[in-house]
């Protein structure tokens, strides 16, 4: 999969959980997220876009949620 598409879907995925009261639980969300329904290999991919610099293309808080939870991801 394209990173382009990986970075607009987790931007798509962190609009939904912007609207959530609880900032803690929604970024924990954003990351639950995408470990349940991307497979191993977008999450790769989309990791090594993020940590090679692509982080600049992220909604601030789907940036927020990997830093903090980037453990469960990969």
């Amino acid at each position: 999969m394209h990173t382009d598409s990986l970075v607009r879907m987790a931007n798509q995925i962190g609009s939904f959980f912007e609207a959530m009261p609880d900032r803690t639980e929604a970024l924990e969300g954003i990351a639950q997220h995408i470990r349940k329904f991307w497979e191993p290999r977008m999450r790769r991919e989309f990791l090594a876009h993020v940590e090679g610099g692509g982080s600049a293309e992220l909604s601030s808080m789907v940036a927020e949620a990997i830093r903090r939870h980037r453990s469960v991801l990969g």
